[in-house]
């Protein structure tokens, strides 16, 4: 990064250098030619002023001459009559009696004619010593200052450039190397590495969006360590109770009457249950099982669920209503959404010990919107965030008669998820939750046919759900 520094330095210094050179070869060099051709135009004037007041050369007209010489130090001066005449030269004054040291370039000399009463009466050449492109020596010594001072500045900027590139160098290196040596012991396995970077530029950005992310995939693996401890437990209490029961038979302690082998029976069924939960859960997430869409009237859906369930939630000891509103059709999977609201209804049945259960369907703008709302126990704010991961429970030694292993608002997002909607909760602890299914509204010119396809999907699946409403599927902590 040093470096880099320097060589910005280096190369606006370079920069420099070409439009200096630029503006000296094609600027300055006219600046100081039209200079030069100043003081032959002026001193032609000044020859004519006084030729034409003396009526002569010699009474004083070369004099304007001579004074030009003393006040242009380098600049050589000729002045020449009409018919060729040498009257005078600067060069031989200075002691070179008869040689002129007026250069034989044309282009390195500036000339203007000596007129009196619009006639030619003779040329003033100037020109500078020792230079071709008139360049006095004044002009040549500040064009050599000029570079002098471009290099000084330079190596100034270089030197500036290198002593506030350490630092700031330093300070971007420095936390990208946090970050990385974050990265390579999360990936050596140490799960709490963080960079616990700060502030708002784009590195400390990226030190955020990592540390969060390492939150993330901690608390996932949190989950899978809760979820192996489950199963395990899950799955041991089932098989435990027909291992010894078939056991007992086996020994002879039991007979293998039809008591002993219904206990056997509704402990396969339950583990069939468990097993079939994370099943159906794997190829949602897996899409491994294509949607069977249609169009379908939501109220329909919701209304068969309803009947289904009002013997089990008034069993429960809890009042139960619904609400909702006529022609309300989506483009999905009939059993598919029947599941996600049998979930979230036998969710509310197990956290809330008393009070209602209502469900509604409703249309807003250009989403439908099924809402189940409960009085029940509620969710902490703390754990909102987290009620749609997998095999996530708020409390994690709560009892699993109501608790189960914490699937089915997995379930019921992911469901949402592959209809392109969107699922929110609201819950105050204590007060109760209202889970809200929005879905995108279907508004096909005749969706008739959809409704009535609808309605025999639910009567089809009536007699499923009226045996299947207490499996394990509403088991998110509430």
């Amino acid at each position: 990064m040093t470096l880099a520094f320097a060589l910005v330095a280096v190369m606006t210094a370079l920069v420099a250098f070409g439009v200096l050179s630029f503006v000296w070869q094609q600027h300055f060099h006219t600046y100081t030619r039209e200079n030069i051709q100043r003081i032959a135009s002026n001193t032609a004037s000044q020859i004519a002023t006084r030729f034409d007041r003396d009526s002569g050369w010699y009474d004083g007209a070369l004099r304007a001459a001579e004074e030009a010489t003393s006040f242009s130090p380098g600049v050589g001066i000729q002045v020449v009559s009409s018919d060729g005449s040498n009257l005078y030269d600067s060069t031989r004054r200075e002691g070179v009696s008869d040689i002129s040291l007026i250069p034989l370039d044309a282009n390195s000399i500036a000339s203007a004619p000596i007129q009196v009463h619009g006639q030619d009466i003779g040329t003033v050449r100037v020109w500078v010593y020792g230079s071709d492109t008139l360049l006095t020596d004044s002009d040549q010594k500040f064009r050599d200052n000029s570079y002098q001072a471009m290099v000084f500045a330079a190596l100034i900027a270089i030197v500036l450039a290198m002593l506030f590139g350490v630092p700031f160098a330093r300070s971007l290196v420095n936390p990208i190397n946090r970050i990385s040596r974050a990265a390579k012991s999360f990936g050596e396995g140490d799960l709490g590495a963080r960079t616990l970077l700060e502030g708002d530029d784009e590195i400390a950005q990226l030190g955020q969006t990592f540390d969060r992310m390492a939150e993330s995939v901690e608390k996932d693996r949190e989950l899978e360590h809760r979820l192996t401890t489950d199963v395990a437990h899950e799955l041991r209490t089932p098989l435990m109770a027909i291992q010894s029961t078939v056991e007992a038979m086996i020994d002879g302690v039991f007979e293998p009457d039809a008591e002993r082998l219904d206990t056997v029976n509704s402990e396969v069924q339950r583990l069939s249950r468990l097993v079939d939960a994370i099943l159906k859960l794997s190829r949602l997430e897996n899409r491994s099982t294509p949607l069977n869409r249609q169009v379908l009237d939501v109220g329909d859906i919701v209304s068969a669920l309803v009947s289904t369930h009002q013997a089990f939630v008034q069993d429960s000891g809890l009042d139960f209503d619904s609400h909702t509103e006529p022609d309300l059709y989506v483009w999905g999977d009939s059993d598919l959404l029947r599941q996600a609201v049998a979930n979230l209804i036998s969710n509310a049945v197990r956290y809330t010990p008393e009070g209602s259960i209502s469900v509604s369907a409703m249309r807003e703008g250009e989403m439908v919107c099924i809402t189940v709302a409960d009085t029940g126990i509620g969710i902490s704010e703390e754990d909102v965030k987290m009620v749609f991961s997998r095999f996530w429970r708020a409390d994690s030694g709560r009892n699993r008669e109501s608790g189960g292993l914490g699937v089915g608002l997995a379930l019921v997002k992911e469901i949402v998820d592959q209809h392109d909607g969107r699922i929110e909760v609201q819950s105050v602890e204590g007060q109760g939750s209202s889970f809200t299914i929005l879905l995108p509204a279907y508004d096909a010119k005749d969706a008739s046919g959809g409704r009535r396809r609808g309605r025999e999907n639910d009567r089809l699946g009536e007699s499923t759900f009226d045996e299947a409403w207490d499996e394990d599927w509403g088991d998110e902590a509430h």
